[in-house]
C-alpha cells in the first residue's frame, strides 16, 4: 500500500512539471517593467485589408503645404509624446502597393502646424511589402478638432488617397464633425514611443 501510494505520488509530481514546462520562459504575460510589444498588441496588418473596401477620402484641410521633405522621421524638435505611426498600403484587390508615395503633416503636442517651415511633415514611399514607418509625435488638440493625422497616398499611376487618422478614446471624436471610425488607427502606449498602426486600402 506505501508502494502503491510513493508511486502515485510521483506521478503526480511528474505530470505537474510536464505540464510546467519551460512555462516560465515562453509564457505572454509581460514581466514587471516590460513594455508590451506593438507586434503582438495590435492585430496583424494583413488581416485588416477587405477586398474593394477602399479607406474613405477625407478633407485635406487649410494647413497642407507641398514642398515637403522625403523622410520616415519628421519629429525633429517637435514637442509632444513619442509616436511611431506604421503600416501597410494595398490594393482594392488586397496586394501590397509598393513605392506608394505617403505625406503625412500634422499638429504637434501642444495642437500647432508649422506653417513657416516643414516640422512635422514629410513623405516617403512603401517598401516592396507596402510597409511604411513614420516617427512622429502625438497631435495635440485646437479648436473644433479631435486629434489626427493628415495623410496623402499616392500608388504608382493610380489615384492619390487624402485622408486623415484619428486616436481611439479621444473624448472630442464624438464632436468632431468631420471625424470617422473608419479611419481609427491601433494603439499601443508602450515605452518610449507609442505606436500606432493602420493599413491603407487605395485604388490603383
Amino acid at each position: 500500500m506505501r508502494r502503491a501510494a510513493v508511486t502515485a505520488a510521483a506521478a503526480v509530481v511528474v505530470l505537474a512539471g510536464g505540464c510546467g514546462g519551460n512555462g516560465s520562459s515562453s509564457s505572454s504575460t509581460p514581466q514587471a517593467g516590460s513594455s508590451p510589444s506593438p507586434s503582438t498588441s495590435a492585430s496583424s496588418p494583413a488581416t485588416r485589408c477587405v477586398p474593394g473596401r477602399l479607406t474613405p477620402e477625407q478633407t485635406e484641410g487649410p494647413f497642407f503645404k507641398a514642398g515637403s521633405p522625403e523622410r520616415e522621421r519628421v519629429d525633429q524638435g517637435a514637442t509632444g509624446q513619442a509616436l511611431v505611426l506604421e503600416g501597410r498600403v494595398f490594393s482594392a484587390r488586397c496586394r501590397p502597393v509598393a513605392r506608394a508615395r505617403m505625406e503625412f503633416w500634422q499638429a504637434d503636442g501642444r495642437g500647432s502646424y508649422d506653417n513657416a517651415g516643414y516640422r512635422l511633415r514629410g513623405h516617403e514611399f512603401t517598401d516592396a511589402q507596402g510597409r511604411y514607418r513614420l516617427t512622429t509625435v502625438y497631435p495635440g488638440l485646437y479648436t473644433g478638432r479631435t486629434r489626427h493625422i493628415h495623410v496623402k497616398v499616392e500608388p504608382p499611376g493610380g489615384r492619390a488617397l487624402t485622408t486623415q487618422l484619428y486616436f481611439p478614446g479621444e473624448s472630442r471624436n464624438t464632436s468632431d464633425g468631420i471625424f470617422t471610425p473608419a479611419t481609427l488607427v491601433s494603439l499601443t502606449r508602450s515605452r518610449p514611443a507609442w505606436t500606432a498602426t493602420f493599413d491603407f486600402v487605395v485604388a490603383t
